[in-house]
């Protein structure tokens, strides 16, 4: 079951509460509805986890605590999937968000020189801000609710998958069953 996978990756809360440097989120680790390993929580987790990882904004976790919140998600699912854009992909994410953000306004695309500078960052600042965020927000929310569909069709398949497992091994007993009790005539 997708439950059991997850249970085994995430954090226990009373160890997270012990830590030191939690201690201020201490009611929001506490409280037990946002711990909860069920499809509305884990699909919604995705969400806001996967959303506020294409945000080009600082303190993304701290966004997508307080999105979990908001929706009553599990909390460690949605903080841990905004390390999808990390130091190695951000680069690349978010130059395929301003890609997106620029085809979407119709700009051009601003080639970068061979030798990028902090200078030249500032001077093109206002014409790549606009597409990066109008792009990196579509594309957040595209991500986020195919996410969402795609997490709950998985989890109803495994379901399905393991309603059919149970069914065969009921039949399977019985038909033992069945020919022990012939063999007993």
């Amino acid at each position: 079951m997708p439950r059991r996978f997850l249970q085994r990756y995430m954090p226990r809360p009373d160890t997270l509460k012990r830590q030191r440097s939690l201690r201020f989120m201490a009611p929001l680790i506490a409280d037990p509805g946002l711990w909860l390993l069920t499809r509305r929580t884990v699909a919604n987790a995705f969400s806001v986890g996967l959303f506020c990882a294409m945000l080009p904004i600082p303190f993304q976790m701290v966004v997508a605590a307080l999105g979990a919140r908001l929706t009553r998600c599990n909390l460690a699912l949605s903080v841990g999937l905004v390390w999808i854009t990390n130091p190695l992909t951000m680069p690349l994410i978010y130059y395929g968000n301003y890609r997106v953000g620029t085809w979407l306004m119709g700009s051009p695309v601003r080639e970068a020189p061979s030798r990028i500078s902090t200078r030249w960052i500032a001077e093109q600042m206002h014409d790549i801000v606009p597409p990066l965020f109008l792009g990196s927000l579509v594309v957040a929310i595209v991500l986020a609710v195919v996410a969402n569909v795609a997490i709950r069709l998985i989890w109803r398949w495994h379901i399905s998958q393991n309603w059919k497992r149970r069914r065969q091994k009921r039949r399977q007993r019985r038909a033992r069953l069945e020919s022990q009790f012939d063999d007993c005539e």
